[in-house]
């Protein structure tokens, strides 16, 4: 007997194999069928191209970007001031592939044709399940679009940059690029959400008004993305809060002021560098009219909700197929983890949570893409988006705490992807406005734009008599918005239910009566418990797994 032999203690075995490669798009049956159900379809093959690319070499290069974080490197060898943000070559390769297969610009380049944001939408949605860190700057170049059109000079400067498939790491003046991204700064310590009580203060250098230079002095406590060749942000003129795209250049092709003042330590999110900065004297371009800087930015800022949504449910898809696929592989108690009947019931209820979550992405997404041509569908993506924003994020933690719990001990390990992706579940629904924003962003949609109900109803009219439960919790919805009384203290179990109802009302009208009928008996009815996994014994667990992540695989 050899030494080695002797001293053997046991061998490696009951182990899944590793899920990585797979193809991320030929595996999502959900995904597929939304796609084509919201008009995307015409771009399958676009959106089919980057599912091996998400399962293969993106599943590698997201594990090495979150090990390897940004550094902030304020000043050259020499001692010259340059803000520069200093990242791992494998997280400039993320952002290539992101930006080569059309994350942050399909939309905008196929604009003309609809359903051009709903394949968009399944591109961030395929991207944000191995690496979430760059989504932040291609979620804010994709918005960015509708804010820089209220300037045209400007955006007709930048949009050929902003929508360019090339991504360009250089640090030197966009102009000088042949791409470029854009990030975000709002948010200053005395006011968070509360923008109107920003204190940065802009000064127009000669004439005044839109698309003139100005002098920027002041602060922002979260600088997204420092990295970007320009930033939308907010400052104060005479006439109120104002938007400006600031870059990192000025046009004398100097660093401009923006001096950033260190990195935020976040929970997650580890890939991406945030910031704190300050502007000393930054020169910035008047974007808008001004005193309407509020109303410009949210421009943006509607896009960026809609991908905090898309964002929680891809982070969802990927902890639901680590779970289904660890459970196909191990052994316990006799049986694989999967043929176990309460298993069952918990894979089956997280897949039935997931199929629901992207069906209301995608329908989102083509309610934005229609925004221009019908304005119906435009109020309905207005009050639907903080719907959606609202319950999708907040579903996404527990989600992903669940699928940890698939795989055991295992799913604690950071050698797993599910570490990872619980440490990133949260931000979805804290970045672009928390909970109660969103809950606050209804009521008021519903008060000040009444055409925002009348769409939400017809929606959820479409599919009257399709399942009664259905119908009678739209009966109730409508019973309790005409009393209108304290609907604020009450407003995040509104939103919840008209979550609820808008999932139920897309799933029936998607043509799967057994998945449909599933998510009304158990998430409008009496049949299910607080947590995952406490679907009724009626629900088909073994078509909700298969179609979520089908065994071949």
């Amino acid at each position: 007997m050899s030494i080695a032999d002797r001293f053997s203690t046991h061998s490696v075995e009951n182990q899944p194999p590793s899920l990585a490669p797979y193809d991320a798009y030929a595996t999502d049956l959900p995904l597929r069928e939304a796609l084509a159900r919201e008009g995307g379809g015409w771009a399958e093959q676009e959106v089919a191209q980057y599912g091996p690319i998400v399962g293969g070499e993106l599943m590698e290069l997201g594990v090495l970007a979150n090990e390897n974080r940004p550094k902030f490197r304020p000043y050259d060898r020499y001692g010259h001031r340059t803000d520069f943000i200093e990242f791992h070559p494998l997280y400039h390769r993320i952002m290539q592939l992101g930006i080569e297969h059309g994350v942050p610009n399909f939309a905008w380049r196929h604009e003309d044709r609809p359903g051009a944001h709903v394949a968009r939408a399944a591109l961030a949605y395929l991207h944000n399940q191995p690496e979430q860190g760059t989504s932040c700057p291609l979620t804010m170049t994709y918005a960015c679009v509708p804010a820089l059109r209220h300037q045209p000079d400007i955006a007709a400067d930048w949009m050929a940059r902003i929508t360019s498939t090339q991504y360009d790491a250089r640090f030197i003046p966009a102009s000088q690029k042949l791409g470029n991204t854009i990030g975000m700064g709002m948010t200053e310590k005395q006011g968070g959400s509360d923008v109107r009580s920003n204190s940065t203060r802009a000064t127009p250098v000669g004439a005044s008004g839109g698309g003139q230079l100005y002098e920027l002095v002041g602060h922002k406590w979260f600088f997204s993305a420092p990295m970007c060749d320009a930033f939308l942000v907010l400052a104060q003129t005479d006439a109120g809060i104002t938007c400006f795209l600031l870059p990192r250049f000025a046009p004398d092709g100097r660093h401009n002021a923006i001096r950033i003042q260190r990195l935020k330590d976040k929970l997650g999110d580890w890939s991406n560098a945030s910031s704190e900065v300050e502007f000393q004297g930054a020169l910035g371009w008047m974007v808008g009219e001004e005193g309407r800087g509020i109303a410009t930015i949210l421009e943006m800022v509607a896009l960026t909700r809609q991908d905090c949504l898309i964002g929680s449910s891809g982070i969802m898809r990927q902890a639901l197929v680590q779970a289904v696929h660890h459970a196909r592989h191990r052994r316990a108690f006799g049986k694989q983890l999967i043929d176990q009947p309460l298993m069952r019931n918990v894979l089956a209820d997280l897949a039935l949570e997931s199929e629901a979550a992207v069906a209301l992405s995608l329908r989102v997404a083509r309610a934005i893409d229609s925004s221009a041509r019908d304005a119906q569908e435009a109020a309905f993506a207005r009050i639907a988006t903080a719907i959606g924003k609202y319950f999708v994020c907040k579903r996404c933690p527990p989600f992903v705490n669940e699928a940890q719990e698939c795989l055991g001990g295992a799913g604690y390990v950071e050698e797993s992807i599910l570490p990872r992706l619980y440490r990133q579940a949260p931000l979805n629904s804290i970045w672009e406005g928390s909970g109660n924003i969103q809950c606050l962003d209804v009521l008021r949609a519903l008060a000040r734009e009444p055409e925002t109900a009348v769409a939400l109803f017809a929606e959820l009219d479409a599919a009257r008599g399709g399942n009664a439960l259905l119908d009678a919790e739209v009966g109730r919805l409508r019973a309790e918005l005409s009393r209108g009384e304290a609907l604020e203290v009450r407003s995040r179990h509104l939103v919840e239910r008209m979550a609820l109802a808008l999932q139920a009302s897309i799933l029936l009208r998607g043509g799967n009566d057994r998945v449909a009928d599933a998510f009304c008996e158990s998430r409008l009815g009496d049949a299910h418990g607080l947590c995952f996994g406490t679907l009724p014994s009626s629900a088909s667990f073994g078509l909700l797994i298969e179609r979520a992540f089908p065994a071949q695989t």
